[in-house]
């Protein structure tokens, strides 16, 4: 018996990806990684599946502004309404890092008509740390 091709020669089968369905509850997450380059705001549900993303280099900022509190407002307006219109309306806040953007981005969920329950700082903070390298002789 002869093998069938699916494909003529030459061409390539490429198969449809499936989009994921996430379930969304009314009570979600948002998680802030605030670094000293960029701010990321991530909306969950409560498993952890994404529901809804921004950060302030996708709303075309660039270089030093992308550190400013106005980036970290309108990337947090932008994922907040994605969110809103999903059906997330409480949410607990995780802040991560020391970007100067964090307490804006958590006054904009407040406004934008999602009611914050809980704040919570998840920065990693070392124990005792590396060492640290030796004293510099000038």
């Amino acid at each position: 018996m002869a093998k069938q091709q699916s494909a003529a020669a030459g061409e390539k089968v490429v198969k449809a990806a499936r989009k994921r369905t996430v379930k969304v509850d009314a009570v979600g997450q948002v998680h802030i990684n605030a670094t000293f380059n960029n701010l990321i705001v991530t909306y969950t549900n409560l498993s952890g599946q994404t529901v809804s993303w921004s950060s302030a280099g996708k709303m075309g900022f660039r270089g030093a502004k992308k550190n400013t509190p106005f980036a970290a407002q309108v990337a947090s307006q932008d994922a907040s309404k994605v969110a809103f219109d999903a059906g997330i309306r409480k949410v607990k806040v995780y802040v991560k890092g020391p970007g100067s953007g964090r307490d804006s981005c958590m006054r904009t969920i407040g406004t934008s008509g999602i009611e914050v329950t809980e704040i919570i700082d998840i920065t990693p903070m070392p124990h005792n740390g590396c060492r640290a390298p030796k004293r510099r002789k000038v």
